[in-house]
């Protein structure tokens, strides 16, 4: 029988590295006393570690500043393709328009 994957929200993730991070712990005593495993909270430290230093994070940020950041740089990577696929549309319509002006 298959073991189900246990998922942790945002804020227990920022929680629980600064733990690591802030508060002292060792990644060995914070995560037998959240019962999470090492390498997961291993990870989430490094990550807010990466953060911090302005890393942007391929996984889901954990700092709200990183989170507003990716938002943005989506939203940025929306708008230029709007823009590409306008000027192919105005392209084409111009030279529409020049084949029926000759």
């Amino acid at each position: 029988m298959a073991r189900q994957r246990r998922s942790f929200t945002t804020e227990f993730k920022l929680e629980a590295a600064r733990l690591v991070t802030q508060q002292g712990y060792s990644i060995v005593e914070a995560s037998r006393s959240l019962g999470i495993g090492e390498n997961a909270l291993r990870r989430w430290v490094v990550q807010l570690t990466q953060e911090g230093a302005g890393i942007t994070p391929r996984s889901k940020a954990l700092t709200v500043e990183q989170q507003r950041i990716k938002e943005l740089e989506a939203r940025i990577d929306r708008l230029e393709r709007e823009k590409t696929i306008l000027k192919k549309a105005t392209a084409l319509l111009m030279a529409e328009q020049m084949q029926h002006t000759r």
